[in-house]
Formats: structure tokens, sequence, C-alpha cells
């Protein structure tokens, strides 16, 4: 091959190169086969076996990045400029407030016209993913008593024995403020978390790292929710599940799903939708009993002995539901009451 030949077939395959790295459709650079999944914490075990399967059925690799609620939708928004996530996955009304601020794009994930109005964005731009619940959480060797009410959490013997997430940072821990709102009233339950604060270990962003502290007995109580609450149960054992009751014996809960999302301007848009179809299809939405979770979609029945573990855990607790959208229209003003109420 002469200088002249060699010199062009050089630059041919440097330019070639370089439209590879460049070029690129809304699924990424031209042969990426990646997609990111930016989530709240507590999927962790079922993300890999289903992350495993769409690999296995796309050959598109799944890379999550796990973290609090708020702390996920946080991080898209810092990395507005130069995103990095394709797909969200949070709980509310962090997932209404993504949406509120531009972060997430319109999608129609095929099987989402199975998924309750309720539970879904009428723009398109989240959906419930898997049904949950706030649930609470203690350690039976070592709370004994157990604990059932709401008074009984007050116990001086919980003092710097107690911790719950923060409201603000973890889905769960705004849901706690959420549920004690429910339970005394907005005055009341500022009273009742200014008095639990005696007892509370301080700040937590992520409500998943308080299981292994119960189950220590580095804490005997804290909150959670009964998806990830069942898991690690099912996994390592070390607490039990309640629901504490009010002063006339009531037991109530909220659904506290977990939404997905397709991000805006998704550096690898076409594998998000594909991962979108895939955790929507009737095949994964049946598999979420096997994280403890609830299906979505309405034409979805959970079944199975893990199934017939959550009916059980929730056997004869009320179940209300939140206005998301009012919830998040107040959230800052309530937020700032409880920091001041708890000094937290």
């Amino acid at each position: 091959m002469n200088l002249r030949k060699a010199t062009v077939v050089a630059l041919v395959a440097a330019l070639a190169a370089l439209l590879s790295a460049c070029g690129g459709t809304a699924g990424g650079a031209s042969g990426d086969q990646t997609v990111t999944v930016y989530t709240a914490d507590g999927l962790e075990d079922w993300y890999n076996a289903r992350f495993a399967e769409f690999k296995q059925q796309t050959g598109i690799t799944v890379q999550a990045v796990t973290a609090g609620s708020a702390e996920v939708v946080s991080r898209v928004g810092k990395e507005k400029a130069n995103t990095q996530a394709d797909v969200l996955v949070t709980l509310p009304p962090f997932v209404q407030q993504a949406a509120k601020e531009g972060l997430l794009a319109t999608s129609a994930p095929k099987g989402v016209d199975q998924v309750p109005a309720a539970q879904k964005d009428p723009q398109g731009r989240y959906y419930a993913m898997m049904n949950n619940y706030l649930s609470f959480i203690y350690n039976p060797q070592q709370a004994n008593p157990a604990p059932k009410t709401w008074n009984d959490l007050l116990d001086p013997k919980y003092k710097g024995k107690l911790q719950y997430s923060t409201p603000g940072e973890a889905g769960d821990g705004t849901a706690v403020l959420l549920q004690a709102q429910h339970v005394f009233g907005d005055q009341g339950a500022l009273d009742y978390l200014g008095r639990l604060q005696a007892n509370n270990v301080g700040p937590s962003s992520s409500t998943g790292k308080l299981q292994p502290k119960v189950a220590k007995g580095e804490v005997l109580v804290a909150n959670g929710d009964l998806q990830m609450n069942l898991a690690e149960i099912d996994k390592s054992g070390g607490f039990s599940v309640f629901f504490p009751a009010d002063a006339q014996g009531k037991r109530s809960t909220f659904a506290l799903p977990y939404f997905a999302g397709l991000v805006n301007n998704a550096p690898h848009a076409d594998n998000a939708r594909k991962l979108l179809d895939f955790l929507f299809s009737p095949e994964t939405q049946a598999k979420a009993s096997d994280a403890y979770g609830i299906p979505a979609r309405s034409d979805v029945k959970p079944q199975g002995p893990k199934a017939e573990k959550i009916t059980a855990a929730m056997s004869g607790v009320d179940v209300w539901n939140p206005d998301w959208n009012a919830v998040l229209g107040r959230l800052d003003a309530d937020l700032a009451a409880y920091r001041k109420a708890t000094g937290q």
C-alpha cells in the first residue's frame, strides 16, 4: 500500500470512528446497548432478576443508581444540562415534583392502559409500576411488649432507640408526616412528632438503611414500607411489621406506589422505552409479588404464598388515598412546619 492510499484509508477510518462516537439516535450512541435507571431504594433484588431477564430478551444492559426518593429526583434535576438517567423510579410526591420541574417526558408504555387512572399522570409522564404501603417495623426480641399504638412510641424506653427517615428526603419519611396528619390532624401531627423527637435518633435520608439497624437492635422501632419490609424479613428476618393504632384502636395506612417515567432528554430514550414496556408487561407485573409488591396493572392479580403474606399483613388495616397533587402543593410549607416543630 503506497503512502497516499494509506493516508486516505487512515482518514476514512478516523472519520468513521468519530461519527460512531458522536452520532446516534434517541437510543444513544450507535451500538450503545445500555439504559440507566435512577431509582428509590427497596427493589434491589427484584431489579437484579428483572434486569437480567431484560438483557436476555433485548441485549440491553441496565445500570441502576439507587438512593432515597427525593435524592434521585434531585440528582436528575442537577444533571438537567447533561442528562445521565433514562428512567426514573421514585415514590410520591417526588414523582409529581419531578414532573412539575419538567424532568419527565411523556411516554406511553404498553400496558399502562390497565393502570387505574388515579395511579398515573393524565399527561403521561409517570405511571404506578408497583403498589406498596407505608408500614412500621420493630425488633421483637428487644421491643417487648411489642408497640401497638402511636402513643406506645412516645414511651421513654424508646429514647435513642427509634428512628424514621426524614420527611422531604425519603418518600417513606414524607409518608410518616402524612400519616400523622391523617391520624392527628395538621397541628396534632406537629405536636405529636415534636414529642416523638425526644426518642428519635435523628435524620435518615434512606428508609432501607433502617432495616438492618432494627434487626441488630441498634434501634428498636423504625418506619418502612410493606414491600421492602416483607422482602427483607423473607431474606434475613430480625424484625416484624406493624401498623400503629390511633386512640380508638383503628389502624390505617395508604398506598405508596413505585412510579416510573421516562426522563426528559434521556440519552438512551429508545432503550428506556423498551425497558418501560418490559416493566409494564403482564409477565413482569405478575412477578411483583416476588418482591412482595402488588402489580399496578388491574388485570394482573397477585398470586402465591408471598401475595398471601401481604394480605395477612394488611388484615384489619384501613387504606386511605392521599391527593398527591395537593400534597405536593403544600409540601414546602408542611416541611417547614415539621422542621420547626422537631428542630430537625
